[in-house]
């Protein structure tokens, strides 16, 4: 048998190393997202009521497409819909007491769905439960979150849900938002907060946390993966001292979420309330769409003193523009979590609005024709790729 030179060991291990990333990330590609037909159809919208009291919502997809509607500022709960969000089961307390540590994070490798808990408003000591059952029951394991280059600990709490990444070098990783909070949510600390994100190459057993995010002042992320393995990254801002700061903040990633370029004001994005600098936290999902990065982001739209006037807005280009959005609920309403239906699961094609409409939450459940029968904002064109349909 002909040997193989050593000074080629290395390239075929480089190889074989190669195949066995790209046949990984299109099998996670392959089983997690379809065709743009899925979110058409009839256009649709329902919207029903699924806690009635408590804060803090957030919806995720577990990977047999059940629906998982979070809630809780003194018991974190979490209600189940195996039927695409139209009924839901009792609440399940997945830690009580617990405060909401922001969204759950579903694992498409694993399956596991991974929920964040904190003690009280942080900061405030964190901790970390997992369900391999899509949210049926819920067992603490260790927690073990690295500092930042900077030397400081995360918290979770109002980030946005976590996402598995599906393509490139670290496909299979775990990431989601996370902020730090300096020495408390008091305004003479605003300056010192900023938003960052953690990350897991293990399911979850570890995490690291990457660099800061390039502006201070910052809190309650947001971040979703687009078809180029770029991670787009969308924040609040609520410090007075910061340019515009009722509108929005993105950045983006091309190392996984381990750091951040490219830092702009998203000009066309509320950030809450408009009469004053203190945001508001907003939900973002990607359309799981192959080769098409509709993005979408949520968050109040009103001139007014009050928070009211939850609204959906479209981008078609990964977030550079966003041409379209459409009013959800005129109604009182304040934080908001996206999230996208699962391929091949009962939740297909339809999207999913968890938001504050106080006392409680909503959730509300449409399709994107629905939405392209919105308001354009002047911001960018909706492509003929789409209105061609």
């Amino acid at each position: 048998m002909r040997q193989i030179p050593p000074c080629f060991i290395g390239v075929y291990f480089c190889l074989v190393l190669c195949t066995d990333l790209v046949r990984a990330e299109s099998q996670i590609v392959k089983t997690q997202e379809a065709g743009l037909n899925s979110f058409l159809g009839p256009a649709s919208f329902e919207s029903q009521r699924v806690y009635k009291k408590e804060r803090h919502p957030n919806v995720a997809i577990a990977c047999d497409g059940t629906v998982l509607v979070t809630l809780g500022n003194s018991r974190l709960l979490v209600r189940r819909s195996t039927d695409g969000g139209k009924t839901f089961g009792e609440s399940i307390a997945i830690a009580e007491p617990g405060f909401q540590g922001g969204g759950l994070t579903v694992d498409e490798t694993s399956g596991d769905v991974i929920a964040f808990v904190e003690a009280g408003h942080p900061p405030s000591p964190l901790e970390i439960y997992r369900s391999r059952d899509h949210g049926i029951t819920w067992r603490r394991q260790p927690t073990n979150i690295a500092a930042d280059s900077l030397g400081n600990t995360p918290s979770m709490h109002m980030n946005e849900h976590g996402i598995t990444l599906r393509r490139g070098p670290h496909a299979g990783r775990l990431l989601r938002p996370a902020r730090f909070y300096g020495d408390g949510n008091r305004p003479e600390e605003y300056g010192s907060h900023y938003t960052t994100a953690i990350f897991s190459d293990d399911g979850g057993v570890t995490w690291k946390t990457s660099d800061p995010f390039p502006e201070r002042g910052t809190g309650e992320a947001t971040l979703a993966e687009r078809s180029d393995g770029k991670i787009y990254y969308n924040t609040r801002c609520h410090w007075d001292q910061n340019p515009h700061p009722t509108r929005r903040r993105a950045a983006v990633s091309d190392d996984g979420g381990a750091t951040w370029k490219g830092f702009k004001v998203v000009g066309v994005l509320p950030d809450g309330l408009q009469h004053r600098a203190y945001g508001c936290m907003g939900g973002l999902v990607r359309l799981p769409i192959k080769d098409r990065d509709i993005l979408l982001f949520s968050n109040i739209d009103t001139e007014g003193n009050q928070r009211e006037r939850v609204t959906v807005w479209v981008s078609f280009d990964g977030g550079e523009t966003w041409p379209l959005k459409r009013l959800i609920d005129p109604g009182p309403s304040a934080y908001s979590s996206l999230n996208a239906g699962r391929p091949q699961t009962p939740s297909e094609g339809q999207i999913f609005l968890h938001y504050e409409a106080g006392p409680g939450s909503k959730l509300a459940r449409f399709n994107l024709t629905w939405l392209l029968d919105g308001e354009r904002t002047g911001d960018g064109d909706v492509p003929s790729w789409v209105t061609d349909l």
